[in-house]
Parts: C-alpha cells; structure tokens; sequence
C-alpha cells in the first residue's frame, strides 16, 4: 500500500488547483501583522528560551487544557506538579482523541513549521517527540523571538491593564528585534464596577498614577492619564473583553452617587452596574478618538463558570463558554452615540456566540460612513469560533452582507509562542473559498485580481487600518 502524504502537506486544505495557486502564488510570502494578542511582553524583551515542549507549548493553554481533562486525564498532568514530561506524554496521548477539533490540525501545524516534525503525534513517539523537541528548544533561533521571527512576523501588539508600566515594551522599542511590538490598552477591571475586587483595583490605579481617585472625575483623570502614557509609548490600540455593550441613559449626579457608593465600600445594583459601565466606557471611547486609536470589542463570553475550581486555578484556566446575551439594540445604542457626536473612531467588534454572525455582519454597515475604508469591521472568527467551520461562516456571511475585500483578517488572540501557524491556517481557509468559487463558475478566473484581493485581507489591509 503506497504511504499516504503527510497531513500538513503543501497543498493542505487546498481543495482545488485555483486555491493551490491563490495560496502559494499570493498568500504565503505575505507578512503577518497579529493586532491582538496575549504574548507576554517580559518574555520577548527577556527573549526567554524555554527549558522544554511542555513550557512552550501546553503551560497556559486552555485549548488543550480543556480537551485533556475532557478525556479524562488528571489535573495533575495538566496544572498540576506533574513533570514536564508527563505533561507532554498526557497531551500526546490526547491528541489523537481531538480529530476534528482544531487542536489537531494546530497541533501538527506547529509540530511541522517550528520543528520539521511530520509524524503524527500520539503516546507511542511522545518520548522522542518531547527529547527532540525540546533539545531544539535550548537553541537561540528557538528562543521567544526566534519563534515569532520564524513566522514572518512584522507586528504583533500584546494587550495590557492600565496600571502596567511598559518597561518591556519601552525595553523592546530600543532592542534590534526584527518585529515591531506593541500594546493594546485594557481597561476593563476599572469597567466593571460590580466585580468584587474593584476597589483594591483603583488603590493599585492610584499608586500607578501618583492621583487620589476620590471621584468619577478623578478616575477619569487618572484613565486619561494612563492612556497619555500608553500613547507615548507607541500604543494606538485597546481592547474590551466584556459580555456584552451597556448603553444606558443616565445622569452625571447618578454617575458620581454610583462611584461614590462604591468607593465606600458599598454594593452597588445591576442597574447602577449598566449605567456606570455605559457612562466610562462612553467616555473611553470618546478619548480613543482623540487619540486616533481603533477600538476592539470582544463580546459573549460567559467566563468562570465552575467556581469550585476557578477557587482552585483561578480564571483563564479553561473554564469559559459561550453566552446567550442580547447584543444588537446596545451595540447599535452604543456606536450610534459616539456617532451623533462625531468621535466614533475605527472599531472592530468580535463576537463568540456564532448566532450573532448575521448581526454583526450587518451592524458594521450602518456606520461605515465612507470616511474610512472599513472603519467599521466585523472580526474574525473569536476563541471557539477560531476553527475552519467558524472561520468559513464568519467569511461567507461577511461576503453575503458586506465587502469581505475590506476585511483585515486574522489574529491569534493567543498567549502561546507557537501559535503563529494559525495565519497560515486561516490564509489555506481563505484561499479555498475563494478557489471553490472560481471551480464552480461563480467568480471570474482573475487571479491577479482576485490574488490581490486575498493579499489585502492577509496583510495588506491590516496595514493600512493600523497605519502602520
């Protein structure tokens, strides 16, 4: 029986030959430009070199996290005082469980373009895939900047809280680090007025600032202030990770009674939640566009599910789903606000429940107003929706209801240095739509045309968006 071609082979997810000539004629050689991300700032100024696979690769991802434990692996082999090893052997033992999820198709991805690795991970190579992988690990060119250099990378823009001083990144603008770096500001813990830590967040806010926020004014101030010095350094992105948009009507006096309760130790109501966050992030956004930032919104996330063991891990560990909230009144409330007052700056809105695709599709247009190409985007497939099915759909209906050729594509959205595979994933995607289209007579056979137009949402778009 002749031997069946590696699975990530030249022509993987190509379905056709116009879209094996799309992505090897026009996609592939294009840079990336990863506008969000969670990649640690410290790492890349430090340029750490990981002691092994499991750091590199499994430490801090939910993604796999969530699938070991569905198969029931312990958490020791997953957060827990398992060694490195073990951890890996665990997770090879999983991967072949995950056909069909996108962690597979990522896994080999990665094993292959960061290590040459073909064979397909399982328990039976764990040991000689782990030894092999992490001896090439304790090289320099496989260290956090060699990583991100090995994918073609010009720009990737980490997301950081207010009170973060950005030495890193004051230490990476004056590094001879190939890819420039960035920051995205992230606002939310002084959002969100009803989560339990906040006041113990305006006391770190305050230490940051050298400001007393005694006030709504002067936590407006001392916000100003920090997006003044994010600007300084280069920032010209934020980010909101929220539910969903509160845009409620409210009364300055309510505002100020509402902090000041607060502030005193006080509880405040579901209502007095909406209108505070309705009234700062109002504010934020109005700053945003004096300073000529995009603003992202990332929404419908019903985060922290299980208690007892986010008291165990704490968030971000994999215990995050997909929520059911009303989103299309506030977000139109919302962007038509800052639009009647002409300072609706570029936006980019993500959402994570995909029964939101056509809404948001549709919301876009009613504030692209032509003074920009493509002020108003609709991102790219979020979290779980970051897989060939939600990617397709979020593309298919982008096409159906806007202009997919304004579009600026893909991010990781990612905390894991080998997760940079994922643009060449989302480009085969791309490149296979578009070529099933010319095979079934729908589209023209223009490849320059059409090849131009797969290089805009690949680079070329994001790079004018961002003015970078």
């Amino acid at each position: 029986m002749a031997k069946q071609p590696n699975l990530i082979n030249d022509n993987f997810l190509l379905q056709s030959k116009y879209a094996e000539e799309l992505y090897h004629e026009f996609a592939v050689h294009m840079p990336v430009i990863d506008y969000h991300n969670h990649l640690s700032p410290k790492a890349l100024a430090e340029n750490t070199v990981f002691d092994s696979i499991t750091a590199a690769w499994i430490d801090g991802d939910h993604y796999k996290w969530r699938a070991m434990r569905t198969l029931g692996v312990d958490e020791k082999f997953i957060t827990g005082n398992g060694t490195a090893k073990e951890k890996f052997s665990q997770w090879a033992y999983t991967v072949p469980y995950t056909m069909r999820n996108p962690l597979y198709h990522w896994t080999h991805m990665e094993l292959t373009r960061y290590f040459g690795i073909t064979d397909l991970l399982s328990d039976k190579n764990a040991d000689s895939i782990f030894d092999a992988t992490s001896e090439k690990l304790q090289s320099p060119e496989y260290s956090c900047r060699g990583l991100i250099s090995k994918m073609n990378v010009e720009v990737l823009c980490t997301t950081e809280d207010p009170t973060d001083t950005l030495e890193y990144h004051q230490q990476l603008a004056k590094s001879s680090f190939g890819t420039k770096v960035s920051t995205a500001f992230r606002p939310d813990k002084a959002i969100v007025i009803s989560d339990s830590g906040y006041n113990a967040y305006l006391d770190k806010l305050e230490k940051v600032t050298n400001m007393n926020i005694s006030s709504y004014q002067k936590l407006c101030n001392a916000l100003r202030n920090r997006i003044e010095h994010f600007h300084e350094n280069g920032c010209r992105v934020c980010d909101h990770g929220l539910n969903h948009l509160f845009a409620e009507d409210y009364t300055d006096s309510e505002i100020k009674s509402i902090f000041e309760k607060k502030r005193g130790g006080a509880d405040v109501t579901a209502e007095e939640n909406a209108k505070f966050q309705s009234a700062l992030l109002w504010y934020l956004c109005e700053t945003y566009h004096e300073f000529g930032w995009v603003q992202q919104f990332h929404l419908g996330a019903l985060r922290n599910n299980n208690k007892r063991m986010l008291a165990q891990l704490g968030p971000d560990t994999g215990w995050d789903s997909i929520g059911d909230y009303p989103q299309a009144q506030s977000i139109s409330k919302f962007l038509n606000t800052l639009d009647g007052k002409e300072k609706l700056t570029k936006t980019i809105l993500y959402n994570l429940n995909p029964s939101d695709n056509a809404m948001m599709a549709t919301m876009i247009g009613n504030f692209n107003d032509g003074s920009v190409r493509g002020k108003v985007q609709w991102g790219s497939g979020w979290w779980f929706l970051d897989q060939k099915d939600g990617m397709e759909e979020q593309m298919n209906t982008l096409s159906n209801m806007g202009l997919i050729s304004c579009f600026i594509g893909m991010l990781t959205d990612s905390r894991s240095f080998l997760s940079f595979p994922r643009h060449e994933y989302f480009r085969r995607i791309l490149c296979n739509l578009f070529g099933e289209d010319i095979k079934n007579g729908e589209l023209p056979n223009d490849m320059e045309w059409i090849g131009k137009m797969v290089q805009d949402i690949c680079y070329n778009n994001a790079k004018a968006y961002f003015d970078l």
